[in-house]
């Protein structure tokens, strides 16, 4: 991430003006919701990856995850990456955009949503900001197999709230005959798996993000908490689980500035990034930053004790969000399958040289 660039320093603005974690942990409502989506919207993320002719901001792929990284820093209070990825996938299938907040589906192993005599059905499960956002972007599929990109009212769900709250207030969604808004051939170079690709990049963006703040949180607590006369994190069995803290974070900031930089490399057409090199960065970063957020958190509540479980105080905001974003667009073991399945296809030779050629 570039702290030099106006999109960061915009984005953290904002994000620290309106939607500090810790007030809004103890809000008694969403009165602040409109505000924030409105700031994120006058200054142009929300469409930051549509080109300005269909009336986005035009905004690098960098940028863009530099904002989802900033959104991950705040346990994401609002569909930023959602209608990010949206927008993106409607302007590619040259379909004009509605206003207001959108989510993406579907987004959970398993589910697939399809299209018969220009009717959905199907399920998107887990669905983030369903009761938020007015449109559903989705990919599609034919009785072909041939993906189409959907421009689905919610309206047009059965929608069953999730009784787990794994951040995003998500939502199952059934579909029985939906009729699409707006429909159109995905096209050739953003199909089902770019989806899929792309929207887990995005959320190993969001992962690092919060895991920054999760060790922050720690940090700060082992510091002020005393026992024993001393503050806990002078005690060596605390430093040791902080260190391994900042190593999982390492590992998640690593895995999605290198995942992020490959993305927008063959985003722009780079000849030196390889369909395979594009496979192997996007799946090892959604499996690591997946466990790094998994160990990431038992760490942090244990050095949090009783209290990062509690709802007024914002660590468990964090937690529990993350263990969302791991499942999505793909959890570490399928993409762990898919991996090893792609590596042992390859050969026993090609092995070393895809890991060293980046």
């Amino acid at each position: 991430m570039s702290d030099d660039s106006i999109v960061v320093e915009t984005t953290r603005r904002i994000f620290a003006d309106l939607a500090d974690p810790q007030t809004l942990t103890s809000a008694t409502d969403d009165a602040w919701k409109a505000g924030l989506w409105s700031a994120l919207e006058a200054a142009g993320l929300t469409l930051a990856w549509v080109p300005e002719a269909a009336g986005g901001a035009g905004a690098e792929m960098a940028d863009g995850f530099d904002v989802l990284r900033i959104s991950g820093q705040y346990a994401a209070p609002a569909p930023i990456a959602e209608t990010l990825l949206a927008a993106l996938t409607l302007a590619r299938a040259g379909i004009a955009l509605p206003e207001g907040a959108m989510t993406v589906g579907p987004i959970r192993d398993g589910d697939v949503l399809r299209l018969a005599d220009g009717k959905i059905t199907g399920r998107a499960r887990a669905v983030p900001f369903a009761a938020e956002a007015a449109h559903l972007a989705a990919m599609v599929e034919d009785a072909s197999g041939v993906a189409h990109v959907a421009l689905i009212p919610l309206g047009e769900a059965a929608a069953t709230a999730r009784d787990a709250d794994l951040g995003a207030a998500r939502a199952d969604l059934h579909f029985d005959g939906a009729v699409p808004a707006a429909l159109a051939p995905a096209p050739a170079d953003f199909g089902a798996e770019d989806f899929r690709r792309l929207g887990a990049v995005i959320r190993v963006q969001q992962m690092a993000g919060g895991l920054e703040t999760a060790l922050d949180l720690c940090t700060r607590y082992v510091q002020e908490r005393v026992a024993f006369g001393k503050p806990i994190g002078k005690f060596q069995a605390v430093q040791q689980n902080l260190a391994r803290l900042a190593g999982e974070v390492a590992a998640a900031l690593t895995a999605a500035s290198s995942s992020a930089d490959t993305l927008a490399r063959w985003t722009e057409g780079d000849a030196d990034i390889t369909p395979e090199d594009l496979f192997l960065e996007c799946a090892a970063a959604k499996i690591r930053a997946g466990e790094a957020a998994n160990e990431g958190a038992a760490i942090a509540h244990q050095a949090h004790g009783a209290i990062g479980f509690t709802n007024e105080y914002v660590l468990q905001r964090f937690t529990r969000t993350l263990f969302g974003w791991r499942d999505d667009f793909g959890g570490e073991a399928r993409w762990a399958l898919n991996l090893g399945n792609a590596m042992a296809a390859r050969g026993a030779d090609a092995l070393w040289p895809a890991l060293t050629r980046r």
